[in-house]
């Protein structure tokens, strides 16, 4: 079902986008912006989000950023935000190794914020809440694709604040008929996302090291394979999560394709047109017990429910996120 005539929609209404300034988050703006909406307001404490991923979209007259400050753990001002406002996205997070090196601050920010973002919510009346999950709750896959229904195998502090978000989204949904959609995003990669930080991703550190004109290194044989989905992808499946007349659920957000690093250096060496060598080494022994192998998610329920599918190969998503590092002069 696409949800385009019997869900939610988006005609006159305000929207708030908790992390709106982040590297999906700028593209849920986006994609927002596409749509009849009054209003889209930008809820973010620019730990680690950009005005670089807003800068265009808030020269749209219907968006706006929140005037107060926008840190979940601030709940005042976080009430403020919510007034009048009709949807809500939550996306904002500490990511993996920031979890793993601050846990205590990961608590405060991905567990007790979502926490007073669902009590907003329902104070407000908000009609629908799209929160941004992560494929971390499965841990390492005990059958690929993994479904919805893969059990949680997480073991890192990450993946489990997102399990607690998602069953207090459960709780709020129960008690209080909160609607809400929970995302569980698998590999997003893209522009915006940030290129030189210590928690980045693989595919910008790959990139980096080919711009210092240095082999780029693969933990383990290079066998460890992934989902790797584009941010706007991304961003669209948002969308189509609040427009459509699901009310509640948890969904992959993913393309069941699946990359190991091995293929996605190759590939990133082949778009990039370098003849350097790939390095291999042994997984530092904490890394080890971070980083699964295997992950590759089903994206079945997602299209049937939500009528969402990808669009954008892998090849074409590097191509447009190196063209995106030539263009801003990006390098290593």
């Amino acid at each position: 079902m696409s949800g385009e005539t019997s869900g939610f929609h988006l005609e006159g209404c305000r929207i708030l986008v908790i992390g709106g300034a982040g590297f999906i988050g700028g593209f849920v703006v986006q994609e927002l912006l596409k749509e009849p909406v009054a209003e889209v307001i930008i809820y973010d404490n620019f730990a680690r989000g950009k005005m670089d991923n807003i800068s265009k979209s808030l020269q749209d007259p219907r968006c706006q950023l929140f005037p107060y400050g926008g840190d979940i753990r601030e709940i005042d001002i976080l009430d403020k935000a919510m007034e009048g406002v009709d949807y809500v996205f939550h996306l904002a997070a500490m990511w993996l190794l920031h979890c793993k090196d601050f846990p205590r601050t990961a608590f405060d920010v991905n567990i007790a914020g979502t926490f007073n973002v669902l009590e907003a919510c329902v104070r407000h009346r908000v009609k629908k809440l799209i929160y941004s999950s992560s494929a971390s709750v499965y841990g390492d896959a005990v059958e690929v694709p993994m479904t919805e229904s893969h059990p949680f195998n997480n073991k890192n502090f990450y993946g489990a604040t997102k399990i607690a978000g998602e069953a207090m989204c459960t709780a709020y949904n129960d008690r209080y008929g909160l609607p809400v959609i929970g995302l569980r995003y698998m590999n997003v990669y893209g522009p915006g996302q940030d290129q030189h930080a210590v928690y980045s991703g693989v595919i910008p550190i790959m990139l980096n090291k080919i711009d210092r004109n240095e082999p780029p290194v693969v933990n383990g044989d290079g066998s460890q394979a992934y989902d790797f989905i584009y941010v706007e992808d991304v961003a669209k499946a948002n969308i189509r999560a609040l427009k459509s007349p699901v009310k509640y659920g948890f969904y992959n957000v993913g393309t069941e394709v699946q990359t190991s690093v091995r293929q996605l250096c190759d590939l990133i060496l082949k778009l990039t047109g370098s003849s350097l060598q790939v390095t291999y080494q042994p997984y530092a022994p904490d890394d080890a017990r971070q980083f699964v192998k295997n992950r590759i998610g089903s994206a079945q329920k997602a299209k049937e429910e939500l009528g969402f599918q990808y669009s954008i190969s892998l090849e074409e998503g590097l191509k447009k996120l190196i063209a995106w590092r030539q263009a801003h002069a990006i390098h290593g």
